[in-house]
């Protein structure tokens, strides 16, 4: 979700619920703690609970550490200690997500989502992602408080089934044992790449379990709307969904490799790009590391840069953003859900329509990604304190970056975007969309550069000025 990466870690889209069936006998307490027993609860007992209603203290306590119990059967590992769960509504899950920005990192990131072609100029990229994050997310694990909340859509302190629960009992687990805390991530890439590996265990741990359901285990039931109330933005949410869709099928190929103890070890050195995740292989036989990408300003006439400053004490915030591959194909893929006509990536071959693997970020537009950085501008002595932007982007061959490059420009076209008497440089009229700006784009070998400024007059100023 769009917070820093170690305070909270969210499930964004629906969320299974199980199916109530019998279940099996348990056998008796263990004389010590064992795998698949918890707080007096084997993995396979059956409880007699409503969730219709909603769970009371004791009946919560008594679902809380059964699920824990099947976390552990399904992971083979000991819980360290107790998970405190708590419901809350969606109304006060939404009000907990209130946060203080300097108008610097406002600036910064309203830029970025605007280079996305996720959040125009007449809007504000925190608000509309706060805002669809307000209306999907089913529950988080806070490290920073040792426990978890699950969202309830009416109020009542229901569970949407027992799918929620054990995905952020699985983040619990990974706390005790690789303090998430720790795993920080600065720029988007970092980001879904890391999370990659945290929410793919999470995510794979819950497909496990839920296919239990109904079956050797009885489990609570319990249905998922998959949240309710605002708008879904559907470019934020394949953006923020991918760690959940690439994430499992990583994790599963590093079990086929070593087992468990693989991904254990993967917490130690995490993958470092959203490509790894995609292409399990250049993280497990051939470590393919991003570029570090190098880009210098050389502005004039009033335009300078905007650094984003840390948001939160004790981290730091690179200067510059970096993507990714996961959000250049999110980005393509975002004309499939738009309302517009001319997607330019097919739904169908995007949305896979397998649940446990939703979407395909694998794009022939965005593959030979090597690296990427974005850096933001802005003019205080215009009017309107305008922005800009110059987005590099390298890839494995020429061929790769021009097959992006043409892309990109029919990505312009989608928006409005027409060509000028410059070459290389186009022009968004303004119009509804938010996005009315000038635009260039160029390519030298394997390297496509864009510049973004308010008109083409300005292109020159904000790049190549001095």
């Amino acid at each position: 979700m769009r917070k820093a990466a170690w305070v909270a870690l969210a499930v964004l889209v629906v969320l299974a619920g199980c199916n109530f069936l019998g279940g099996s006998s348990a056998p008796s307490d263990p004389e010590a703690d064992a795998i698949g027993w918890e707080n007096g609860y084997w993995h396979n007992e059956t409880l007699d609970v409503s969730n219709e209603d909603g769970l009371n203290e004791s009946e919560r306590e008594a679902v809380v550490s059964r699920a824990m119990a099947r976390v552990e059967y399904v992971r083979d590992t000991e819980f360290e200690e107790s998970v405190r769960v708590e419901i809350i509504s969606r109304e006060e899950y939404r009000n907990e997500q209130t946060a203080n920005y300097t108008d610097r990192f406002r600036t910064f990131d309203n830029a970025k989502f605007e280079a996305m072609f996720f959040v125009g100029e007449d809007r504000d990229s925190l608000t509309v992602q706060r805002e669809t994050m307000g209306s999907n997310v089913l529950g988080y694990y806070s490290p920073a408080n040792d426990s978890i909340k699950l969202v309830a859509e009416d109020g009542n302190p229901t569970i949407d089934g027992e799918g929620t629960l054990a995905h952020e009992l699985v983040h619990a687990m990974q706390d005790q044992r690789h303090n998430l805390s720790s795993m920080r991530a600065g720029t988007r890439d970092a980001y879904n790449a890391r999370n990659g590996l945290v929410e793919g265990e999470a995510n794979l741990i819950q497909q496990r379990y839920e296919r239990r359901c109904g079956g050797t285990w009885e489990c609570v039931e319990g249905e998922s709307s998959g949240g309710s109330g605002g708008t879904r933005h559907w470019g934020i949410t394949l953006m923020e969904y991918f760690p959940y869709s690439d994430g499992p099928g990583f994790v599963a190929t590093l079990l086929d490799r070593g087992g468990w103890d693989a991904v254990d070890a993967a917490f130690d050195d995490a993958p470092t790009s959203s490509e790894q995740v995609i292409y399990p292989d250049r993280y497990t036989d051939s470590r393919d590391d991003p570029t570090r990408v190098s880009l210098s300003d050389s502005t004039a006439n009033g335009w300078e840069r905007v650094r984003p400053d840390p948001q939160r004490s004790g981290t730091s915030r690179p200067e510059h953003a970096t993507l990714g591959q996961s959000v250049l194909s999110s980005m393509f893929a975002y004309t499939a859900f738009d309302d517009e006509a001319g997607a330019l990536i097919d739904r169908d071959e995007f949305a896979t329509g397998d649940s446990t693997d939703p979407f395909d970020y694998d794009l022939p537009v965005t593959e030979g990604w090597e690296g990427d950085r974005l850096h933001v501008y802005r003019n205080p002595d215009t009017a309107a304190d305008e922005t800009a932007y110059v987005w590099r982007i390298e890839w494995e061959s020429a061929a790769e970056a021009e097959e992006f490059a043409r892309g990109y420009r029919r990505l312009l076209g989608y928006y409005g975007g027409q060509g000028t008497s410059q070459a290389d440089t186009w022009r968004i009229p303004e119009g509804e969309n938010g996005f009315a700006d000038a635009f260039r784009v160029t390519r030298d070998g394997s390297t496509v550069t864009i510049v973004n400024a308010p008109t083409v007059e300005d292109l020159t100023d904000v790049h190549d000025g001095s």
